[in-house]
């Protein structure tokens, strides 16, 4: 059933609606003209406000009630007013306000009715359609899709198949969304574009890979090169606490740890004294690791894979089993 039930403000009985205060207050001072003639605004009532510079328009249809420069969170009503009665927020806007990726300056994202007649209003509005989105809207204030439609919105959105299927995997981890729900709204809603390397993210996470830079490790590193594949969220104990390492090699016979670096939370006091102590455990145990970042991994795969070999036949795996490189940035080897 949908869930997207948004008042119509001139519709609704005037005894039910809130009180002009608490609606400027809800909006951040930001109202449609739909809400201005609901609470008897009249048109010379709205233009004697403009003219005086009290109030201002700043989308077609929609009006600060101050002035001043717009905060992020009016803008977000303003966007979403402008969209209509059944606008919601969506793709990278709806991702900042769930928390999966950080603000940044650009235009606010919006998705309507696909028979709706918004349009894109740069720089401030970019508009999207949907035929189901209905049934994509949560009602917060204002509302936007659920995170599952959200990450969805997102690699469908993205240059490449390869970027939407690092996308699925780096979203769905630090959203820390179940697959089973992912793999749920994939189904009852399948997307047009990138369906096979949406699925393909969904399948990366489900068998341990939990960042996009352990994707990029696996193809452009492991795979390209002839290495053999690692061992992916492997549990180590350090000071009675369970620590998981991206990738290590002892079932290929080398006591290797390769640990990627790629995720914001390593910048945290406690995580990096955390890394301090697994990285003592390994010394004192005797493993060999390297660490490598995103910039290592997706500029220069063939230095990494050629480090990562070297520590590999040193500890002991022997490289007659492995496979031959299929990288063509490589040269041939003698």
């Amino acid at each position: 059933m949908p869930i997207h039930t948004r008042w119509s403000e001139e519709s609704i009985p005037a005894e039910l609606r809130p009180s002009w205060p608490v609606l400027l207050q809800e909006q951040h001072g930001i109202v449609s003209r739909a809400q201005l003639r609901a609470y008897r605004h009249t048109p010379s009532d709205v233009r004697a406000n403009i003219d005086a510079g009290r109030w201002r328009i700043v989308l077609p249809g929609v009006i600060a009630t101050f002035t001043g420069e717009l905060s992020r969170t009016a803008k977000l009503h303003a966007a979403v007013l402008y969209g209509g009665g059944r606008a919601i927020l969506s793709h990278r806007t709806a991702a900042e306000e769930w928390n999966l990726v950080p603000v940044i300056e650009g235009p606010i994202e919006i998705t309507v009715p696909y028979t709706g007649s918004a349009v894109s209003q740069p720089p401030m509005v970019l508009v999207h359609r949907s035929r189901a989105l209905d049934y994509t809207a949560v009602e917060t204030r204002p509302p936007r899709t659920r995170t599952t439609d959200t990450i969805v919105d997102l690699a469908v959105s993205q240059r490449t198949p390869r970027e939407a299927t690092n996308t699925i995997v780096d979203l769905v981890s630090r959203s820390r969304v179940e697959v089973s729900a992912m793999d749920t709204c994939v189904a009852l809603q399948p997307p047009f574009r990138y369906r096979a390397a949406i699925l393909r993210g969904l399948y990366l996470v489900r068998n341990g890979l939990m960042s996009a830079l352990e994707v990029e490790y696996q193809e452009e590193v492991e795979k390209e090169h002839g290495l053999p594949a690692g061992d992916n969220q492997t549990p180590f104990e350090v000071d009675g606490k369970t620590l998981w390492e991206d990738v290590t090699y002892d079932s290929q016979g080398a006591r290797l740890t390769v640990r990627l670096d790629g995720r914001a939370t390593h910048a945290m006091a406690s995580i990096a004294f955390r890394d301090r102590r697994r990285d003592n455990a390994a010394e004192l145990a005797g493993r060999a690791r390297l660490v490598y970042g995103w910039h290592d991994v997706r500029t220069s795969p063939c230095a990494v894979a050629a480090e990562v070999r070297e520590v590999l036949v040193r500890e002991g795996w022997d490289p007659a089993g492995g496979r031959e490189s299929t990288c063509p940035r490589c040269r041939p080897r003698e």
